[in-house]
């Protein structure tokens, strides 16, 4: 073998290496801070996603009773105003809700933390748009259910209250 092949060969195991090292970094950097979360659209610009366009119309013939009963469209936006843990390692605990997003994970950054080894670190989130709590998956690993339906990372559904969220180990419910 001539020394020119020896020195290709040589270089080439070096780079792949340092590839491999490469690799690793970016598999424990995603790991520690997790993955870039995608943004749901303001309910004030009117935009939807493509993917929940098809939900939206489901959610128009619930507000068409309504307009006999003028009191009942406004509190829909109260209906519900808390999350109550029903099954997990905080069963039991009752967080109030805002307007703001609250993101569901094992990270400490998290609005509500659930440390379990089946629950990622941005795990999924709750979203007020418009009237109606919108849940979106944030590309978890083990997925997020909503009434025992694994709920999509690009298309976030609404949630009724009283129905199962589960995240990880963790069951959880919107109430009034």
């Amino acid at each position: 073998m001539s020394s020119l092949t020896l020195l290709i060969l040589q270089v080439g195991f070096l780079l792949l290496m340092w590839l491999f090292v490469f690799a690793v970094v970016f598999a424990l950097r995603s790991d520690v801070f997790g993955v870039r979360v995608r943004r749901m659209p303001d309910a004030a610009s009117g935009r939807a996603p493509a993917k929940s366009a098809p939900a939206k119309p489901a959610a128009a013939p619930r507000p068409a009773p309504a307009p006999s009963a003028a009191p009942a469209g406004p509190a829909t936006t109260a209906t519900a105003s808390r999350i109550v843990i029903t099954s997990g390692p905080k069963a039991g605990l009752e967080l109030p809700l805002g307007t703001d997003p609250l993101t569901i994970g094992r990270s400490s950054e998290a609005g509500l933390v659930i440390r379990d080894d089946y629950t990622s670190s941005q795990h999924a989130r709750l979203v007020l748009w418009g009237e109606q709590w919108m849940l979106q998956d944030l590309e978890s690993t083990n997925g997020t259910f909503h009434g025992g339906e694994r709920v999509s990372p690009n298309s976030p559904v609404p949630v009724q209250t009283s129905t199962p969220i589960k995240v990880g180990a963790t069951t959880f419910e919107l109430r009034k």
